[in-house]
């Protein structure tokens, strides 16, 4: 199974765990990563704000990068799984847009790639029966909560691969493995991360939300998808000490892989609370 990679600029900096962990996930479910030649930042997340038009051919070009292989694009950060998604649709509605585009990189648009979240990849093509074959460490007793944020499953696009209000698919990989989800309203709620640097107010009071209802449920750790989520529910705890981790880094450790690495660039260390349910994490 083959897919052209857009790892965006998170999961080679601030986001670097979810990229190393994404890797070797994928190496060991069978998944071939090709990344992109060349690729450039998608504009997350002000730029689409700034110029609209300038956002879409900063994705575009990435989506005409990977037609030359032929691949679908798997893309883990939610933000810039987004951006290409969009990009597509608008180039797809619209030949002015398709034109443009192709005389500022030089390559003809033929749209025919698919853009996927590597959520979707990992769990429609590999699947949890698959997963749960694989599972060589059971993450019993791990309470968490799966948080998908708002842009994996918004807005709705006509090829959604999980329900936009209660999506399940890393609930159910996450229970393969093992983990206890709790059960919670908020899990595409807005952590506020476009707001990060301009209005880091209104983020304090939405991440203190989002911490709030989790400890509710008796979660101990939050589960997500994203880098910018992460990143965010991270930094602007206010001193909660609940880890936030990636799904990759929790299928990682239930296959048995060597995640100290990981693990160990965390803000919040979430050793102690690893450590409680298995010695060899």
């Amino acid at each position: 199974m083959k897919f052209s990679y857009y790892p965006g600029c998170s999961l080679h900096s601030t986001g670097k765990e979810y990229g190393q962990s994404t890797q070797a996930v994928c190496q060991a479910l069978g998944i071939e990563l090709v990344e992109i030649p060349d690729w450039n930042c998608c504009g997350a997340s002000a730029g689409h704000s700034l110029n609209h038009d300038l956002a879409v051919q900063l994705s575009g070009r990435n989506i005409l990068l990977a037609q030359n292989a032929g691949l679908d694009v798997v893309v883990p950060c939610s933000a810039c799984y987004h951006n290409l998604k969009q990009a597509d649709k608008e180039l797809k509605a619209s030949a002015d847009k398709q034109k443009e585009l192709e005389q500022v990189v030089g390559i003809q648009f033929t749209g025919n790639v698919q853009t996927r979240h590597l959520l979707d990849v990992i769990y429609h093509e590999i699947g949890v029966d698959n997963i749960c074959k694989k599972i060589k460490r059971v993450m019993q007793g791990l309470k968490a909560v799966s948080y998908y944020g708002c842009l994996i499953t918004r807005p709705p696009h006509k090829d959604g691969f999980d329900s936009v209000e209660q999506p399940q698919s890393m609930d159910r990989l996450l229970e393969a493995c093992g983990c206890e989800i709790m059960k919670w309203s908020y899990k595409t709620d807005c952590c506020g991360a476009g707001l990060s640097l301009p209005q880091s107010g209104i983020v304090v009071d939405l991440v203190t939300k989002l911490i709030d209802k989790a400890k509710q449920t008796g979660a101990e750790c939050i589960i997500t998808a994203c880098p910018m989520c992460q990143a965010n529910l991270e930094m602007r705890q206010n001193g909660a000490n609940i880890p936030v981790l990636y799904f990759t880094e929790v299928l990682g450790m239930a296959l048995g892989i060597n995640v100290n690495g990981w693990l160990k660039s965390h803000l919040i260390s979430p050793m102690a609370l690893l450590g409680r349910l298995n010695n060899e994490i």
